[in-house]
């Protein structure tokens, strides 16, 4: 029985952990070559390659700011040159800088905008050619229930995840025409080593909230990534799939 992604080539961004390596794990189970990106090759990026590698694919970490647009189009000039095409993409990288919006600088916001929102387009315009040539492809942006609700705190943040979901539903009336799919997830409470660092009070608060009374787990993120970048949702785009446990 052949593999979901048997053979196909998945870029993804931010990737050296969290919840891009987990869904770089699941393609990688199901037959795809991976290649990803990190801001430096690091200990951890060699650890997520190994991972992958042994799972029997092919495998390559290139060092990449996702948030300088001629970096991210030299980042996909060398998937294709190393893996020959490029079926998947999925926009992962993201930061937090969190504060309320009164004592929030001007860098608080731009960076967020910049790493979440214009990587996002950076390398999305950057596949736009190689997938129309191909005329197939898949394209996933991580956006978050907060993109969808808002948070205090947050409205850098927030208003990139929203800028996601919008970039993502207009790419997916611009190119659909090619065969080429866009679809975004808006993640809910996500148990990453950052969510799992919060004070316990903390935690047993955000669980609260939730109606399932638990927060998700990375790999339940990833198998929705997987659904997304198979053929099971060859007539699935501009859509956004929230995994958040009832949270929204």
């Amino acid at each position: 029985m052949s593999k979901l992604l048997e053979n196909k080539i998945a870029l993804i961004t931010g990737a050296a952990r969290g919840i891009g390596k987990q869904i770089a794990l699941a393609f990688a189970k199901e037959g795809c070559n991976i290649a990803f990106t990190d801001l430096e090759l690091n200990e951890a990026c060699i650890e997520t390659s190994n991972e992958l590698k042994a799972l029997g694919v092919k495998v390559q970490a290139y060092a990449s700011d996702a948030s300088n647009f001629d970096a991210a189009h030299a980042v996909v000039d060398d998937v294709v040159k190393d893996f020959g095409r490029l079926d998947i993409l999925v926009n992962n990288a993201g930061i937090t800088r969190d504060t309320l919006l009164m004592r929030m600088s001007e860098a608080q916001w731009d960076q967020v905008i910049q790493v979440n929102l214009k990587s996002a387009f950076n390398f999305t315009h950057a596949v736009t050619p190689v997938m129309m040539r191909q005329r197939s492809g898949s394209i996933i942006s991580l956006s978050s229930v907060v993109g969808i609700n808002g948070n205090a705190g947050q409205a850098n943040y927030a208003a990139s995840k929203a800028g996601i979901i919008a970039l993502t539903k207009s790419v997916a009336k611009e190119l659909g025409s090619r065969g080429i799919r866009a679809n975004a997830i808006a993640p809910g409470f996500i148990l990453t080593d950052m969510t799992k660092a919060l004070p316990e009070e903390t935690l047993k608060q955000f669980v609260s909230m939730i109606p399932m009374r638990r927060g998700g787990e990375p790999e339940e993120v990833a198998k929705v990534a997987l659904f997304l970048a198979s053929d099971l949702s060859s007539y699935v785009s501009g859509q956004v799939i929230q995994v958040n446990g009832a949270m929204a």
